[in-house]
């Protein structure tokens, strides 16, 4: 029987850390779809180029902040394109999400952005030749099937703008692919530096055509809070990964589904259907299935080194 007494000074560290990284990515997650909830609320009066724009204000912060501490050494990269590119991909990502929500619940749209680590997965075995084997491919399948299941097209239920949450999905798991290539030159926080300067402009040059100014104090401030909930989330969430080992605090990110449930049912009166749920699981337990296999093979390759 193992207990505190008995592990290792490192292993101890290691489990503090991802305890830490849990609680984190907890209240990380949580913000986010405390932002998600504000953009829905808003997007009743604001067009969501707009309400995408103030959001990334919060990125952007995250980005002048690292700058100020580290200096401008971390604007020197080996892939400015694919860093400008991968920027751009994380606007687009946001656009579809927030324009998406305007007219969907957010439950469901939360649920279907759940298929973009299943993407990635694909991805990465398509375009980066990444090993992925029966088992994985599978699970990817019925991660889709789940998609499906919560979409239901062709069921008299479903709604166009659910497909730009896949589109939304899709710019994530490039996001991500990008973000593979790049981290093998490129610190963390050049990275998010490069995605927090290209996304503000590129929305800023949006601007023009849908800008309109806050009716009143109210929108103002719901505008403030949720720059600010996505700034701390950002924060929160980087900080996770660099305390936790990521295979651990990874399934975290799906308890932001509770949240978003939460959120549909207590502000805009809108719950999932059993379907929904039934969907979202198998979404769900296919993305545990990948992070497991995910951390046996980083095992192994441990193993092989030592």
């Amino acid at each position: 029987m193992t207990d505190t007494q008995t592990l290792s000074p490192e292993a101890m560290a290691t489990a503090r850390g991802n305890l830490l990284g849990l609680l984190l990515l907890a209240f990380g997650f949580a913000l986010m779809a405390t932002v998600d909830m504000i953009a829905k609320y808003l997007s009743q009066t604001v067009h969501p180029f707009q309400i995408v724009w103030f959001r990334q204000i919060g990125l952007l912060v995250v980005a002048v902040t690292f700058l100020a501490l580290k200096g401008p050494g971390l604007l020197r990269t080996t892939r400015p394109v694919l860093q400008v590119v991968r920027g751009s991909t994380a606007v687009f990502s946001a656009l579809c999400f927030i324009t998406a929500i305007s007219f969907v619940p957010i439950a469901d749209a939360t649920a279907v952005t759940f298929v973009a680590p299943l993407m990635a997965t694909a991805m990465g075995a398509l375009f980066l030749r990444e090993p992925v084997g029966r088992r994985r491919w599978t699970a990817v399948f019925l991660g889709f099937v789940g998609a499906l299941i919560v979409i239901r097209p062709g069921f008299g239920v479903f709604h166009p703008a659910i497909g730009l949450v896949a589109v939304a999905a899709a710019f994530f798991a490039i996001r991500q692919i990008l973000s593979r290539v790049i981290a093998a030159t490129d610190r963390t926080s050049t990275t998010i530096v490069y995605t927090g300067l290209t996304s503000f402009v590129l929305l800023s040059m949006l601007q023009p055509f849908v800008w309109q100014w806050p009716q009143d104090g109210r929108m103002i401030l719901l505008l403030v809070v949720m720059a600010v909930c996505a700034a701390v989330s950002e924060i929160l969430v980087i900080r996770a990964f660099e305390v936790a080992q990521v295979a651990v605090v990874a399934p975290m990110h799906y308890s932001i589904m509770i949240w978003a449930t939460l959120y549909g049912w207590l502000i805009f009166g809108q719950l999932p259907d059993g379907w929904t749920w039934a969907g979202t699981a198998l979404i769900f337990a296919t993305g545990i299935f990948l992070i497991y296999r995910e951390r046996l093979a980083a095992r192994r390759i441990t193993a092989r080194r030592g």
